[in-house]
């Protein structure tokens, strides 16, 4: 399984926001690009890039932070966060992006999603974030109707071959991840005619948790805020369960 550091970015610097709330921000780092590097130097194989600022807003606004980290990793990176168009998409992938996430697009504009599909398949990550089972947009400030598992069901007929699975009500909690939802998602993925890959999202905070998803059929875990307070070692968690 593969352990994926987060780097959010607001106002440039590297925060976390507690259940997804922007009123409850913890500042960790003013610069996101030396924080890309420590986690590379303790053995991170990816990270994961998110740009809050232009979740919440619809379009990148702290470009040119992700742009200096994709300049300055060696290792792949994946950027999410206020991509709304092709046009995005295929900008972070020309500035070196390994693969790009779509959230809000995936859920209200259907054909920039096919399209996207069609041009960037393996690159494309498609963000399920689920707040109480239903999907949350707009950088988790509006909640939907749409159950998780109706659109990953659409999102596997579609021919998406990833996603990342995010429970906003652990995210940045510590709480540990939502192991019940977790179970139900793979179940019902399981049993899709072509089953997605999955990676988890929210609340990993130890070790055990990281070894209790490894023995499930997930591609990977993110792993934010624990890495922030000292709660996991990243060099502990990759030899523990992998790179």
């Amino acid at each position: 399984m593969e352990i994926i550091p987060a780097i959010d970015i607001r106002d440039g610097r590297c925060v976390r926001l507690e259940q997804g709330d922007y009123a409850r921000e913890t500042v960790f780092a003013d610069d996101p690009v030396a924080v890309a590097l420590r986690w590379q130097g303790a053995g991170a194989r990816r990270l994961h890039v998110v740009d809050l600022d232009g979740a919440r807003d619809g379009r990148p606004r702290n470009d040119d932070v992700v742009r200096a980290i994709l300049d300055a990793s060696a290792v792949p990176v994946q950027v999410g966060g206020g991509i709304r168009d092709i046009s995005t998409v295929q900008r972070y992938v020309d500035a070196g992006a390994d693969r790009v996430i779509l959230g809000t697009t995936a859920v209200k504009d259907q054909t920039t999603l096919m399209n996207a599909i069609v041009l960037f398949r393996e690159r494309l990550i498609v963000g399920v974030d689920a707040r109480d089972g239903a999907v949350a947009t707009e950088g988790w400030t509006e909640t939907s109707t749409i159950d998780a598992t109706d659109l990953v069901k659409q999102l596997s007929e579609i021919g998406v071959a990833r996603i990342i699975y995010t429970d906003i009500l652990r995210d940045a909690t510590l709480a540990g991840p939502n192991f019940a939802a977790i179970h139900d998602l793979l179940a019902f993925i399981s049993g899709l005619p072509s089953p997605t890959q999955v990676i988890v999202a929210g609340g990993v905070s130890s070790i055990e948790h990281l070894r209790r998803l490894a023995d499930l059929p997930v591609e990977g875990a993110i792993i934010g805020k624990a890495l922030y307070t000292g709660d996991i070692s990243l060099a502990e968690a990759i030899a523990a369960v992998g790179p």
